[in-house]
C-alpha cells in the first residue's frame, strides 16, 4: 500500500487591482452565502452535506450570486464547520456540559468573516504551474493569468503532487494561496533505538543523547516583542498603530521558525542514525497544568503542539518512525534505578535521585525515560501494527 502525506504549499498571488477587487468581491459573496447556510442548518438542526445542500442549494445561487460549484463548495465549509464543532464539543476543549463557553458556542450559528478563507476546487480553480499563474472563477467571471510568487521547490511541488482543494485566503492586504499535495512516502524503517525528546518550555527541546535546543532565543525575542508592542499602543498615534500593524504574526512567525529548524535537526539525527523518534503526548496540558500569572503567557504562547506536528511530518516523508508516550512522572523518575519522587526534581535544571544518587540534567534525565518508554511500546505494539516496518 502506498503511504502519502499531505504537505500545504503557500504561494502569493500578485492580482491586478481589478483582479484584487473580484478576489474580493468573491470572498464577500461566498461568506456571505455561508452565514445563510449557517443559519438554516442552526435553525433547522440539519447538518448533512446532502440534506442542507437540497434545501439552500437554489436560494445561495440566486441570492448570492454563485455558481453551481461555489454554491457546493459553500454548503461543504458550513457542513465542516459543524462537524469540527461537534468534535470540540466531544473532546471537551470547550468545557463540560453547562459551562460558559461551551453554552457560548452552540447557543447560536457559527458565523463567518466576510474575509474568511473559501475553498476552490479543480472546477472553479486550475494552476499554470510552469508559467506561474491561476484561473479563478470569480463573481466577476473566470479570471485567466493571475500570477504568483512562490520558491522553485514550491513550483515543483504543485505541478507533481497537487491534489484537491486549494484555499483563497487575504491576509495582511497580500492575497494567498493554499494548496494541498499528495506526496509519497516510504514505510516506516526498524528501528535500531529510540530518540527520547523532552518537550519544555525553558528548553524547547531535549534529547536522550544529551543535545539541549533552548529556548533562550525565542524567549529574548518574545520579551522584546511584548515590551514594544507595550509601548505602541500607550502611544495610541496613526504611526504607532501602522507600526503594531506591520509586526502582527512576526513573533508568531519566528516560533514557526525555529520550531522547525528544530525539528528537522531531530529528524536528521534519527534518519542518520536509524533510530526512532519518541515524543510525549502532551494533549490537554494546558487544562491540567496551574500556573502563576506572571507564567502564562509563557505557557499559553508553547507551541509543543506545532513543534511534534513538524516532527512527525518529516519524519513521515524520512520513513523514520514515531511514538507517542505517556509523558506522566517522566520528571521525577530516575532514568537509571526507575525511582520515582517529587523530590528527585531539585528544580528545573537539575535532578538528583534519592534512591541511587545519580544526579544529570533534569530535562536529558526525562528524555531518557521517554526513549525507554517508546522502546516498550514499540515492542508491545508491533504485533499490532504489520504495516509499521517493512
Amino acid at each position: 500500500m502506498v503511504r502519502v502525506v499531505k504537505i500545504v504549499v503557500r504561494v502569493k498571488l500578485e492580482p491586478s487591482a481589478y483582479q484584487a477587487d473580484a478576489l474580493a468581491a468573491t470572498l464577500r459573496a461566498c461568506n456571505r452565502a455561508a452565514n445563510h447556510v449557517s443559519e438554516v442548518a442552526f435553525r433547522t438542526g440539519e447538518k448533512r452535506r446532502n440534506g442542507l445542500q437540497s434545501m439552500v442549494y437554489r436560494q445561495v445561487k440566486e441570492d448570492f450570486d454563485l455558481s453551481a460549484q461555489p454554491a457546493v463548495r459553500v454548503v461543504k465549509k458550513v457542513c465542516d464547520a459543524y462537524a469540527t464543532l461537534k468534535a470540540n464539543v466531544r473532546a471537551g476543549n470547550l468545557g463540560l456540559k453547562g459551562s460558559k463557553r461551551r453554552n457560548k458556542a452552540e447557543a447560536k450559528p457559527i458565523s463567518f468573516r466576510e474575509d474568511a478563507a473559501q475553498a476552490f476546487d479543480d472546477r472553479c480553480l486550475s494552476w499554470q504551474a510552469a508559467k506561474r499563474t491561476v484561473s479563478i472563477w470569480t463573481t466577476a467571471g473566470r479570471l485567466k493569468g493571475i500570477r504568483f510568487a512562490c520558491s522553485e521547490d514550491a513550483a515543483k511541488m504543485i505541478a507533481d503532487h497537487r491534489q484537491g482543494e486549494s484555499d483563497l485566503l487575504f491576509r495582511d492586504g497580500a492575497w494567498y494561496l493554499f494548496a494541498t499535495c499528495d506526496v509519497s512516502v516510504p514505510a516506516p524503517y526498524e528501528p535500531t533505538d529510540w530518540i527520547g525528546v523532552d518537550l519544555g518550555i525553558v528548553n524547547i527541546a531535549t534529547t536522550s543523547d544529551g543535545k539541549v535546543l533552548s529556548g533562550r532565543r525565542l524567549e529574548r525575542y518574545r520579551k522584546r516583542m511584548r515590551t514594544n508592542v507595550a509601548k505602541l499602543q500607550a502611544k495610541r498615534t496613526k504611526s504607532a498603530k501602522r507600526r503594531l500593524k506591520a509586526l502582527r504574526r512576526r513573533e508568531q512567525r519566528f516560533a514557526t521558525d525555529t520550531n522547525h529548524c528544530i525539528s528537522k535537526t531531530i529528524v536528521k539525527t534519527a534518519e542518520r542514525t536509524s533510530r526512532g523518534i519518541a515524543l510525549e503526548d502532551l494533549t490537554g496540558i494546558r487544562e491540567r497544568v496551574k500556573a502563576k500569572h506572571d507564567q502564562r503567557y509563557r505557557l499559553h504562547s508553547w507551541a509543543f503542539a506545532q513543534l511534534g506536528a513538524f516532527v512527525e511530518y518529516k519524519a513521515q516523508r524520512a520513513g523514520v518512525p514515531v511514538v507517542r508516550v505517556n509523558p506522566a512522572h517522566t520528571s521525577r523518575q530516575c532514568s537509571a534505578c526507575w525511582h520515582t519522587h517529587k523530590q528527585n526534581r531539585v528544580d528545573q535544571a537539575t535532578f538528583a535521585c534519592r534512591a541511587c544518587g545519580m544526579t544529570m540534567h533534569a530535562d536529558v534525565n526525562g528524555s531518557r525515560n521517554i526513549r525507554h518508554r517508546a522502546a516498550d511500546a514499540w515492542q508491545r505494539g508491533k504485533v499490532n501494527c504489520p504495516t509499521s516496518a517493512p
